[in-house]
């Protein structure tokens, strides 16, 4: 049996456990511009038809009263961090999907934690002791039913599929709430005729395949009620990254480089945080007309270094020709590897020995940025 583990509007209810005064309020997290979407919503506010992904413009005409937040992610995956290491308590087969969400396989479990909703029910309660916020679970033969579930009975909602119950459950799930169904996508099962997920069982198997590819064997096998994805308990990171929608187009380099110095900073300590280094720096480009554009350049040495990623990052903006406005710029790195692995300097190169240096100026910033706050020391751009 796999859990599914859901923290109910979760960046807005650690708003208002941090805050006193927002509870009970509709409290909307999110980006505070005019390109900026919601990013969670508590439920307050979704009586009012505010929902994440949401423009956040629509939002604040839904519900004009409401709180609008900046997310404070470092906060977030502080709490993250506490609620997956509980779920390990329970099981070694833990495998967060997002910072609010996680699989649990429960298989041979039983006979330490009980049956399954036995251990759902003791999720619920550790997780509410340890952090004082609710979540919703679901529980069922597979990873599939188990997420479908998970979103039945929210908030503060446990679900339980027994095997004998999967097939039946399977068939009756609206095709919309299926992964993977789309808002095109979901208009071509309308046109077919599809409205559960037991409905494409209606159609051959070749006419699936053709209409829908490789998803229509997907839903075969899903409409039975089968999936044997496995929960993979940790994958180390393949890259990170970060990027801002500007509040206004600009071609202006100088702006620009100002993004590229607090990306390089975040990218920087979430490298740090993890122990990797970085073998490549990423520079993303959205022009006006949503054209995307990447450059990047792979570094002689692995690095951490904040100030090695914005370098980098620099340069390669400062050799893009800019024909057309900017209206998002992101940094990011790949070719990641653990920190201990040994990183050899040549004695005659100036500029990896300076990058070490500033690799301890980070580490000490991150000290004192945990100690005493965010905003008590900084970077300049040059």
């Amino acid at each position: 049996m796999i859990l599914h583990i859901d923290m109910d509007a979760f960046f807005a209810s650690v708003e208002q456990l941090d805050n006193n005064d927002l509870k009970g309020k509709c409290v909307i997290v999110g980006g505070l511009s005019g390109r900026g979407v919601v990013s969670a919503a508590s439920y307050e506010a979704r009586k009012f038809g505010v929902h994440s992904a949401m423009p956040m413009y629509l939002a604040k005409q839904k519900c004009p009263d409401g709180v609008f937040l900046h997310p404070r992610m470092d906060r977030y995956a502080e709490i993250s961090e506490k609620i997956m290491a509980l779920l390990e308590e329970f099981s070694p087969l833990v495998e967060p999907v997002s910072i609010d969400e996680a699989y649990m396989d429960i298989s041979g479990c039983e006979r330490l934690h009980g049956d399954p909703e036995t251990i759902g029910s003791a999720v619920k309660k550790k997780i509410t002791e340890t952090v004082s916020l609710g979540c919703s679970i679901g529980i069922a033969p597979n990873k599939f039913l188990a997420k479908i579930a998970s979103d039945i009975n929210k908030p503060d909602g446990l679900t339980i599929i027994m095997p004998e119950q999967a097939l039946r459950f399977a068939e009756s799930i609206p095709i919309g709430k299926v992964p993977g169904v789309g808002k095109a996508t979901f208009k071509e099962f309308e046109q077919t005729g599809i409205k559960l997920l037991g409905d494409v069982k209606k159609y051959p198997a070749e006419m699936l395949i053709k209409r829908f590819g490789k998803y229509g064997y997907r839903l075969l096998e899903l409409s039975s009620g089968s999936d044997d994805s496995p929960v993979v308990p940790f994958s180390r990171s393949k890259s990170i990254s970060c990027e801002t929608t500007l509040e206004k187009n600009t071609l202006d380099k100088i702006f620009l480089n100002k993004y590229l110095l607090a990306h390089a900073e975040d990218i920087g300590k979430q490298l740090r945080g993890k122990g990797l280094r970085a073998k490549t720096v990423v520079l993303k480009i959205k022009d006006a007309d949503f054209r995307q554009s990447t450059r990047s350049i792979t570094v002689k040495t692995p690095t951490h270094s904040s100030r090695a990623i914005y370098k980098e990052a620099a340069t390669l903006l400062n050799s893009y020709e800019l024909d057309k406005e900017v209206r998002l710029i992101g940094v990011g790195v790949s070719g990641l590897i653990p920190a201990s692995v040994p990183v050899q300097i040549n004695l005659f190169d100036e500029e990896k020995k300076k990058n070490g240096k500033w690799e301890k100026v980070d580490r000490t910033l991150d000290d004192i940025v945990k100690k005493f706050g965010k905003n008590v020391v900084g970077k300049a751009a040059k």
